[in-house]
């Protein structure tokens, strides 16, 4: 069993509209734009990152926002919910929130003993916020939230998938262990980890595939410290018959990537060099940052990308 994975690094999803997808989280769920740089592959496309103050692995939510793509359909093999956490007895001031904001898809739920506040996204993202009283991480004070209500990070990512399985057998490979079932899911969580320690598997037999689109996760990545653990652990995957990228130079992160037995791809990145390595932490977010292989572009990038509104 790996110990290198100290749980989620970040969460990637695809959205329609980059300003829409701005808004909703720096404005309607406080965070920070900790980047805002494109798409390694369709560099005519934003990578927008929000986070906490300093783009803290556990924190980092990310978007591709693709003029016109089509909507996503829920199914199996994807993340279906992505759980943020927030501080005891906070649900009441973020329902408050949500419907004076007009976010959809507000209901109250428990799950595992937590509260929760399931709610939607711009593009039908599934999202859900958990109190947790022990969560000490240190929030985004200039979002509009007040502190003792803002979100601390990432609770946990649930899992939808056919069978459950093969992928609770790899996470618990990554160092995840079982530490309670419900109905037809089972909760895992890595120990010693930064905070965002927890993957749910939801098992939903004769459900139809999801469809990517708008709204849908396109991966979820855990975190190691650094390159040397990063290696280990690709070596280890491939050794399990895993087949794993080469690493990707991600300009604040290095990554690897796999497709687990569920369908879901899952990412290993860095904590390092981390997103103060091209701005300093007082301006993260506010210029367009672009790799250097797209550095020519910066002029039609500059004027046909859409504004955003900070």
């Amino acid at each position: 069993m790996l110990n290198q994975i100290k749980g989620l690094h970040h969460v990637t999803s695809m959205a329609a509209d980059a300003r829409q997808n701005n808004d909703f989280f720096t404005h309607k769920l406080g965070l920070r734009r900790v980047k805002k740089t494109v798409n390694f592959d369709a560099p005519d496309v934003y990578h927008l990152y929000y986070a906490d103050e300093f783009g803290t692995p556990g924190s980092v939510m990310t978007y591709f926002p693709f003029p016109n793509i089509g909507q996503g359909r829920p199914g199996v093999g994807e993340v279906g919910t992505t759980v943020f956490s927030v501080p005891e007895g906070t649900l009441g001031y973020w329902e408050k929130r949500f419907a004076e904001e007009g976010v959809a898809g507000l209901a109250r739920e428990e799950r595992f003993g937590e509260r929760r506040l399931t709610f939607s996204g711009p593009d039908g993202d599934g999202f859900a916020l958990v109190e947790d009283k022990d969560d000490g991480r240190a929030p985004w004070l200039k979002g509009g939230v007040p502190g003792d209500e803002a979100i601390r990070g990432f609770h946990s990512v649930s899992l939808r998938l056919r069978d459950g399985g093969a992928t609770e057998e790899l996470l618990k490979f990554m160092g995840y262990d079982e530490i309670d079932r419900a109905g037809n899911v089972r909760r895992l969580a890595v120990r010693d980890g930064n905070g965002a320690d927890v993957v749910d598997i939801e098992t939903l037999p004769g459900t139809p595939f999801a469809d990517l689109g708008a709204g849908s996760v396109h991966h979820v990545a855990f975190a190691v410290e650094d390159r040397a653990r990063q290696l280990e652990v690709r070596k280890a995957l491939m050794d399990t018959g895993y087949q794993v990228t080469p690493v990707i130079d991600r300009d604040y992160f290095w990554a690897i990537y796999f497709r687990t037995p569920g369908g879901v791809l899952f990412e290993v990145s860095t904590n390092e060099p981390g997103f103060d390595r091209d701005e300093d932490t007082a301006h993260l977010g506010e210029a367009l940052k672009l790799p250097v292989q797209h550095a020519h572009l910066r002029s039609y990038l500059e004027q046909h990308l859409q504004p955003l509104e900070d």
